[in-house]
């Protein structure tokens, strides 16, 4: 997970690189974006000294791109050459009314005009004229982007359209949700410690948190859950090299403490699709187990071995393998022993997670959801015979798409011999990022009141389905 990104400040002062610099690199990072590459595969190739500049900026324009192309398209009909567009649209964010940053409008324009002529300098002037009608008309343009529901909302269409049929009543609250900036949540290493001790080593430090008590919040399995009152770089936090800590959402701090109730110690356990390895490390912070941590990508399941490392588990009588395979073709990696309990954290279109990845709107088509949706049910599909009798299989997916969680569950459920599965209870089915910060009007089209200084929800879209083999 990136780190929680903050807008710097214009003025060079120390280290801190120019605007019109972070402005270029941040409009090439829109650019790749917009040409269909992962924000964090672009960002981890910007020079060090500019990445945190760049990323809070490409956060910032990513989330209010919708607005920002309509509004070009009223400026400027005639689509510019990609370099030149994705600097414009980078201004055009960045000079929307919304979140307040740290620049002067005057400032900014000049500082993207400079940027301009390093990048196209025959274009300069173009950038200067646009920029500079957009602060003269800014208060007609924004009004007529905003009858754009892509300008309105700042999603494609028809992630809109879809989020209308899943959720007619909670649509809007989750677009205006998705762009907001999302707290920092921790989960305290429960072998290490616990959250209120953390909470006050913080508070001799100088740094508020909040330890999320499930009685107040309704988010089980959260003993273990601090929310920062400020965001900042997670290498710099107080025990993290020494692994007390890792970042994790509340909402997919749930995964651990679903699978493991009532399961016994020593279990045989699958964690399917482990990377990067967040519920892993979870697990095995909470209980002894036996634990396979599979995935199919051998780079990110690096990631899943230092974070072990990291966090220096296992520890007590845990047991872990950590290997390369394909989830659907057990054949390849299954060893033909029986699993206690399976972790599915399926590959979805991460709908519930736009908060903490702003590109992902961006990057996804309206087919990705019918072809991971495809993928998820073969990967029920093929671990359901792997679970013995009496075990337990945890769907998870960060998606509010119902075709990715309860649809996915129903249709599996019907796929299955009478009698040989059931639904727990328990399950919480479809968490939303809108629910426990929004309030709504009495009207019949119930608008969410969700403004720039509204409370962040506490927690991503999930989807758990706890299933019973029987």
């Amino acid at each position: 997970m990136p780190p929680h990104p903050s807008v710097p400040h214009a003025a060079a002062a120390g280290n801190t690189p120019p605007l019109s610099r972070l402005l270029d690199t941040t409009a090439d990072a829109v650019q790749q974006v917009r040409a269909g590459k992962s924000l964090t595969e672009v960002l981890s190739k910007v020079a060090p000294e500019l990445r945190p500049g760049t990323q809070a900026l490409s956060f910032h324009t990513l989330r209010w791109l919708g607005s920002a192309t309509e509004a070009r398209a009223h400026l400027a009909p005639k689509t510019p050459p990609p370099a030149v567009d994705a600097l414009l649209l980078t201004a055009l964010a960045l000079l929307w009314p919304g979140e307040a940053l740290p620049y002067a409008e005057h400032t900014l324009v000049d500082q993207a005009v400079s940027a301009a002529q390093k990048r196209t300098p025959a274009a300069a002037a173009f950038v200067n004229a646009v920029l500079r009608r957009f602060l003269r008309e800014r208060e007609s343009i924004v009004s007529a982007v905003r009858h754009s529901p892509v300008g309105m909302f700042n999603h494609p269409l028809w992630w809109i359209e879809k989020l209308k049929r899943d959720w007619p009543q909670d649509w809007q609250a989750l677009l205006l949700s998705a762009n907001q900036r999302p707290p920092m949540t921790l989960r305290v290493n429960a072998r290490r410690g616990s959250a209120s001790n953390y909470q006050q080593r913080l508070a001799g430090l100088g740094r508020q948190a909040t330890v999320l008590d499930s009685s107040v919040t309704g988010i089980p399995g959260t003993s273990q859950t601090l929310v920062l009152a400020q965001a900042g770089p997670v290498q710099q936090l107080l025990g993290f090299a020494e692994g007390e800590l890792s970042v994790q959402d509340a909402a997919a701090q749930r995964a651990a403490p679903l699978l493991l109730s009532g399961l016994r110690q020593g279990a045989r356990v699958l964690d399917a699709c482990a990377a990067p390895g967040g519920k892993t490390a979870h697990l095995l912070e909470l209980a002894d187990l036996n634990l396979l941590a599979l995935d199919s990508d051998p780079v990110r399941l690096v990631r899943v071995q230092e974070g072990l490392n990291r966090l220096q588990l296992p520890v007590g009588d845990s047991q872990v393998q950590v290997r390369v395979g394909d989830a659907r073709n057990p054949r390849h990696w299954w060893d033909g022993q029986a699993f206690d309990a399976i972790l599915l954290d399926a590959p979805c279109t991460a709908s519930g997670i736009v908060r903490r990845h702003p590109d992902v709107r961006w990057l996804r088509r309206a087919d990705d959801v019918t072809a991971l949706a495809r993928v998820q049910a073969e990967l029920l599909d093929a671990l359901w015979p792997l679970l013995a009798p009496g075990g337990r299989l945890l769907y998870a997916s960060c998606s509010i798409f119902k075709a990715e969680g309860q649809q996915q569950i129903d249709a599996f459920l019907q796929r299955l011999p009478p009698g040989t599965g059931r639904l727990d209870p328990a399950s919480p089915g479809h968490l939303l990022h809108s629910r426990d910060n929004v309030t709504q009007t009495g009207q019949s089209t119930q608008t969410a009141q969700i403004t720039p200084g509204s409370p962040p929800a506490l927690q991503d879209g999930f989807f758990y389905a706890l299933l019973h083999k029987t």
